[in-house]
């Protein structure tokens, strides 16, 4: 019975990267043996063990055999005599199939550290094509490890490109597509994942609403750099600047889906994409499963992100409309999100990369105006019903217009 580190703890700590998980695969043992030392076993699929004191994972050395289509379909044998090559040998890419031994000595079969050395993000076998969920999981080191220089080698890529062709990547469950690509928003470079997606074709299959932007005009003045799907990813960039939340990010991933549905003879006008975006982000976040909280911001984004563009530009009940239409109210947090969202998009153009955004501030002074209403006092004075909600509505709208020629703010 050995014991080996492997996987992201032996490839991190090679790159000096920062890790914190460590995975385990003990070879020469047998799921009794492991239960008769005090491991808990816990694995579904394959035998899986939690340390009796670290509680960190370890897994029996395993073979596996293509048995159907997608993620779930292989049978998996777990042998003592399976040897540490045997269980490298059917892992994603080679700078993840390295072991470490008790002593320190790595075992690296199949060139992991030479394409460390080349920064190549490079396939093991061919055994590759039999799971999907390795084009994402290459995507998403591909924006892990993007600011160190590292790149998809060629053949690896023509590997993800042949399990588009031949309909591998339409197996994807949505529970493993949501997992990659919320991993992958939190990477330093997350626009890396989607150009590395449709770099292969997969995009246009798992995440079509965001492929069809691409080719898509906007009008130059405004987007010098006129692609929308550019765009989007500039402005995914700017996020990732400016913030580490993930539901940001996501949230300016999709923000412009509708431009993707304009009819070429409105080009490069993209007028009421707003509402165009709305059901194409529902799709797309039902589909993939996204989390309450993602698809409630992303549709507030989608739906008021040009208001909060045009707010110098805005009367005092249009401002306090958007304000209770993104409940900023009740929950400022996730109106804040909302801001840094417009900024991001509004950054993502070129040449605007680094302008100031003004607007977040002022939509930041309107919220902050409108509370400094009593709304006790009001109850106090015995308004109920509509004529509560009307009287409280007034007199926000009357600290915005006061507010507003205190500050010499001329409004259109």
């Amino acid at each position: 019975m050995k014991t080996y580190l492997v996987g992201g703890a032996v490839r991190d700590k090679l790159l000096g990267y920062p890790f914190h998980e460590k995975d385990w695969v003990v070879v020469g043992a047998t799921p009794e043996i492991m239960e008769q030392q005090g491991f808990t076993p816990v694995g579904k699929d394959f035998p899986v063990f939690l340390h009796p004191q670290t509680k960190e994972e370890y897994a029996l050395a395993r073979t596996e055999r293509k048995t159907g289509r997608g993620y779930a379909g292989f049978s998996f044998y777990c042998g003592e005599d399976v040897t540490i090559e045997d269980d490298l040998i059917r892992r994603d890419l080679t700078i993840n199939a390295i072991a470490e031994d008790e002593t320190g000595n790595l075992i690296d079969p199949y060139g992991g550290q030479q394409d460390i050395a080349t920064k190549k993000l490079r396939h093991v076998s061919n055994a590759f094509l039999e799971d999907p969920v390795r084009i994402l999981r290459v995507a998403r080191f591909a924006a892990r490890y993007h600011h160190s220089g590292f790149t998809i080698a060629d053949e690896t890529n023509l590997l993800m490109q042949e399990m588009v062709n031949n309909g591998e990547v339409d197996h994807l469950v949505a529970e493993r597509v949501w997992k990659e690509t919320q991993r992958a928003l939190g990477e330093k470079s997350p626009h890396i994942f989607i150009n590395s997606l449709r770099g292969c074709g997969a995009l246009k299959r798992i995440f079509p609403e965001i492929n069809a932007l691409f080719g898509v005009p906007q009008t130059a003045i405004y987007h010098p750099e006129v692609d929308t799907g550019i765009h989007t990813l500039m402005s995914l960039q700017q996020a990732a600047k400016i913030t580490e939340n993930v539901c940001v990010r996501f949230a300016t991933l999709v923000h412009d889906l509708g431009k993707g549905t304009t009819p070429e003879q409105e080009w490069p006008r993209h007028i009421a994409h707003e509402e165009r975006s709305i059901p194409l982000v529902k799709k797309l976040c039902d589909r993939i499963g996204a989390p309450k909280e993602y698809k409630e911001l992303a549709l507030m984004v989608a739906q008021w992100h040009t208001h909060c563009h045009r707010a110098l530009e805005l009367k005092p009940a249009t401002l306090l409309k958007v304000l209770q239409m993104t409940d900023a109210f009740r929950r400022p947090e996730r109106f804040e999100n909302f801001l840094i969202c417009c900024e991001a998009d509004a950054r993502g153009r070129t040449g605007f990369e680094n302008r100031d955004y003004p607007q977040a501030d002022y939509f930041r002074s309107a919220l902050k105006c409108t509370l400094t209403i009593n709304i006790q006092d009001i109850r106090e004075r015995g308004f109920t019903g509509k004529e509560f909600g009307d009287e409280v509505s007034r007199l926000r709208i009357k600290a915005l217009t006061d507010t507003m020629n205190n500050t010499n703010v001329i409004k259109k």
